[in-house]
């Protein structure tokens, strides 16, 4: 275990001098942007053909399944606000983000509120950021000290 978590501390520390980190920021800025006010051509921009979109509810989304939801309406997001993102680069060509954020966000017509844990990844295909994978988790609210 103490092995592990010094190569993640590792790779975090040397992430911060990585030389893709800011276009891999960049691109996930303008991801949750697109987010937010969807755009078709942004979006299919961004994401891979190949990715895989786990909600926090279990739902899994595919790129089309993730694109039709947000510009059809049926899936809109009010808030996106990172309280953490760290991004690591395990091999050439990947890049893990993992943090927390706030969202709110209408699905279906059910409104929604929560802190969201997640990991995800970049891949660096044909030249540019795109946008792979993405599993979250609904992160309870701290329990009072008694």
């Amino acid at each position: 275990m103490r092995l592990l978590l010094a190569l993640l501390l590792t790779l975090t520390v040397h992430a911060a001098e990585h030389p893709e980190l800011a276009r891999v920021t960049a691109a996930d800025d303008a991801r949750v942007a697109a987010m937010l006010a969807p755009a078709r051509e942004e979006l299919d921009a961004l994401l891979s053909p190949e990715l895989r979109y786990a909600h926090s509810n279990g739902q899994v989304d595919t790129k089309a399944a993730l694109i039709g939801s947000l510009t059809d309406g049926s899936a809109t997001y009010s808030k996106y606000a990172y309280q953490e993102r760290t991004f690591t680069f395990p091999a050439p060509g990947l890049a893990l983000m993992a943090g927390r954020f706030d969202v709110k966000a209408v699905v279906k017509g059910n409104a929604a509120e929560s802190t969201i844990g997640f990991l995800a990844v970049w891949r660096l295909e044909q030249g540019a950021w795109k946008f792979l994978a993405w599993q979250s988790c609904k992160i309870p609210p701290a329990t009072p000290a008694k």
